[in-house]
């Protein structure tokens, strides 16, 4: 974890914002655009898939989704202490990182509070969840229902695609257990949801990699979402974005005092 504050009195909102969960890629955004309005920024690198598969973990991902949940639970415990505002907290990822900032913003909030570990027994609630042109869930016969036909997600579940689909009745309770979606309740925090492709696959553009960063999925989650009543916005060439600008602004005002 890296962790960036602005000079002042603070205490300061702050984003999370998570890097890679394939291969190691931690990078904050642009600290220029949150400074000037009293936000912090916290850059987060979970163990990895390869971290996984290096150990044989069974679930791959929970190894990545742990990680995720304890880190913004980590920075609420140390709020005071690194000058920051516990009740002004945002989660954010691009692309494959929208995963752990998806699980991290929707169980955070819920602490085991039967744990000895001070940072399990943490309530980190979050304003707000950023997505950028990433999926908002790692279900594979949900990501295909949102997105017919893109092949996306393994290895999460220790197999291919094609085989966890195959397997989907095995893998059932662990897919419930670690599928950031399944935790959306009517409590989850606003999100907002943007890409930088439109529906049809821009020229130059390869299909994997059009297919993968889709507005199709945010499409789905967005119904899945308000279907469970929470506010949802989405921006996408040929969808403007009502009442914030991009999800840049939508952190920023959500965040702000």
């Amino acid at each position: 974890m890296d962790v960036y504050v602005p000079k002042g009195a603070g205490p300061f909102s702050v984003l999370v914002w998570y890097g890679g969960i394939w291969k190691p890629s931690k990078h904050p955004p642009d600290l220029n655009a949150f400074f000037p309005h009293d936000c912090a920024v916290i850059a987060v690198q979970t163990r990895t898939m390869e971290d996984a598969q290096a150990d044989k973990a069974a679930v791959p991902i929970a190894y990545v989704l742990s990680d995720a949940r304890r880190a913004l639970r980590f920075a609420h415990l140390h709020a005071k202490e690194w000058n920051l505002d516990p009740h002004r907290m945002a989660t954010g990822g691009g692309s494959q990182a929208t995963i752990p900032s998806f699980f991290a913003g929707c169980t955070a909030g819920t602490p085991d509070l039967n744990s000895s570990d001070p940072v399990d027994r943490e309530s980190a609630k979050v304003v707000a969840i950023g997505f950028w042109r990433g999926p908002g869930s790692i279900d594979p016969k949900r990501l295909q229902e949102w997105n017919p036909g893109v092949e996306w997600g393994a290895p999460a579940w220790g197999c291919s695609v094609a085989e966890s689909v195959k397997r989907y009745e095995e893998l059932q309770p662990v897919i419930a257990q670690w599928s950031p979606e399944n935790f959306v309740t009517k409590d989850t925090a606003p999100i907002y949801i943007q890409n930088d492709f439109g529906m049809t696959r821009p020229e130059g553009i390869t299909e994997p990699n059009y297919r993968t960063h889709s507005p199709l999925w945010g499409v789905g989650l967005k119904k899945f979402v308000e279907a469970r009543g929470v506010t949802c916005y989405q921006k996408y060439p040929g969808l403007e974005s009502t009442k914030y600008k991009d999800m840049w602004d939508f952190l920023i005002q959500r965040l702000a005092k």
